[in-house]
C-alpha cells in the first residue's frame, strides 16, 4: 500500500483537504481525509507543500497517432480518401512510444482521449487512453468514447480544393445529415430483423454499423467547430437526429453563450495557445472558458496536441485563469470534467474511494506558477514518474 501525506489533497468533489492524506491499495484509492487509518508497512510518499491532484485528463487529442520529430511517416491523423469514414478507429495508429505521451505524464497529464483528424465530415471513431505504457491495448481505457465530426474550413478546404465535396458547409450538413438518416434506417431495419426472424437484414455495411453507437445515444458525436455558425449547425443537426454532442474547440463559443446555454451540450475549448493561423481563429482567446464556465456551461480545457503539445496543458488551464477562469473550475476542466464527457468519471477525473490511482502530485500549482512541475505521478497505483 502507498499513502500520500502531507499535501493539499484536491478531490474535485469537495473543498480541497489541506495537509490531507490519499491511501491507496493496489490500482484503488482506499481512502481520501484529513486522517486516514494506515496499515503497518504501508510505503509513506512525503507531500508537504505539494498539491495532490487527480492526473490531468486531455479530452481532446491526436497524441500517438501524429508522432513527434516525423513527417508523413508517423502522421495517421486523417485517412483523406474521401470525406465520410466512420469506420476509421484511431485506435489502430496509436504510437505509445510517442514521446510526447512521456513529456505528458512528466506534466501531470495521465489520460487522454485519442480521436482521429478533423479533415473528414466524420472521420471514424475517438479512444480514452492511459499514457504510460508499451501496449496500447494494456493502456486502452474506454473505445468507443465518440464519433469524431468536422465541420468549417478543415473539409471544405481540404476536399473541397481536390475537386470533390465538400466544397461549401452546405455540403458538409448535407453528408452527415445524409449518414445519419442512412444509419438510422441500418439500425432500425436491423432491429427489426432481430425482433422478426421473417425480416431480413440489410446488407452489412461497416460505415453504417460504425454509426450505430451514435444513432442509439450510446456515445456522442465529437464535433470539429470553430465558428459560431458551425457551431450552431452542429446543435441543429444534434436536434434533427436526438444525438448526443460535444463542441470541440469552441473558439467562438463566447460569441453565442446565450445559445450554448439552451442547447447544454459540454464544450471543450482550445487550443488557445498558439498563434492564430487560420481565418476560424481570428477570436480565439483564453477568456473563453472562462466566459462559458460563468454562464454554466460543463467546460474542458483541450490541447488538440500536437497543435498545443499535450504536456502545456496545466499551462493552457493557468492561461484561462488569468483570463477570467475560476480557478477551482480550470482544475474541474482539465480532470473531473474530461472525465465526464469521455464516460469513464466512475473511475477516474477525481480523488475517491474505489477509483482507480492515478494521481499528480505537483511541488506548486501548475495552474500559477509556470515553474511548479509533477513531482510524483502515479498510474494505476504505480509511481511511473518520480523527478
Amino acid at each position: 500500500m502507498i499513502l500520500l501525506t502531507g499535501g493539499t489533497v484536491k478531490t474535485m468533489v469537495g473543498p480541497d483537504i489541506e495537509e490531507g492524506q490519499v491511501l491507496i491499495d493496489g490500482d484503488k484509492i482506499v481512502a481520501v481525509g484529513k486522517k486516514v487509518r494506515v496499515p503497518r508497512g504501508t510505503e509513506k510518499i512525503d507531500c508537504k507543500g505539494c498539491i495532490v491532484a487527480p492526473g490531468l485528463i486531455d479530452a481532446h487529442t491526436h497524441v500517438g497517432i501524429h508522432e513527434c520529430s516525423v513527417r508523413w511517416e508517423g502522421d495517421d491523423v486523417n485517412e483523406t480518401i474521401k470525406p465520410i469514414t466512420p469506420d476509421i478507429r484511431a485506435l489502430d495508429g496509436i504510437y505509445p512510444s510517442d514521446e510526447e505521451l512521456d513529456a505528458a505524464l512528466k506534466s501531470g497529464v495521465t489520460v487522454a482521449c485519442v480521436t482521429p483528424g478533423s479533415a473528414n465530415v466524420v472521420g471514424g471513431t475517438a479512444c480514452a487512453i492511459k499514457l504510460y505504457g508499451n501496449c496500447i491495448d494494456d493502456m486502452l481505457i474506454k473505445e468507443p468514447v465518440a464519433m469524431k465530426a468536422a465541420f468549417g474550413e478543415n473539409p471544405k478546404g481540404l476536399h473541397g480544393q481536390a475537386g470533390r465535396s465538400p466544397k461549401t458547409r452546405m455540403a458538409i450538413a448535407a453528408l452527415l445529415r445524409n449518414l445519419l438518416m442512412k444509419a438510422t434506417q441500418y439500425a432500425q431495419e436491423l432491429d427489426e430483423a432481430a425482433e422478426d426472424s421473417s425480416k431480413k437484414k440489410p446488407t452489412f455495411d461497416p460505415e453504417l454499423q460504425a454509426m450505430i453507437p451514435v444513432i442509439k445515444r450510446q456515445i456522442p458525436l465529437k464535433v470539429h467547430a470553430h465558428r459560431d455558425y458551425d457551431i450552431l449547425t452542429a446543435i441543429r443537426i444534434a436536434k434533427e437526429f436526438n444525438i448526443r454532442l460535444t463542441l470541440d474547440h469552441c473558439t467562438e463559443g463566447h460569441l453565442i453563450v446565450d445559445k450554448l446555454k439552451e442547447a447544454g451540450f459540454p464544450v471543450q475549448v482550445g487550443p488557445s495557445f498558439g498563434h492564430k493561423s487560420k481565418h476560424e481563429l481570428r477570436d480565439k482567446t483564453f477568456a473563453t472558458p472562462g466566459i462559458l464556465q460563468h454562464a454554466g456551461l460543463q467546460v474542458s480545457i483541450i490541447t488538440d496536441s500536437p497543435v498545443t503539445p499535450l504536456h502545456y496543458l496545466p499551462l493552457c488551464a493557468g492561461l484561462a485563469v488569468r483570463e477570467g477562469m475560476d480557478e477551482q473550475e480550470a482544475w474541474k476542466a482539465v480532470t473531473i470534467n474530461p472525465a465526464k464527457v469521455l464516460g469513464i468519471d466512475d473511475q477516474f477525473g477525481s480523488l475517491e474511494v474505489g477509483k482507480v490511482a492515478n494521481l499528480a502530485v505537483f511541488d506548486g500549482n501548475p495552474l500559477r506558477d509556470i515553474q511548479a512541475k509533477a513531482k510524483y505521478v502515479l498510474v494505476d497505483g504505480k509511481v511511473v514518474v518520480n523527478q
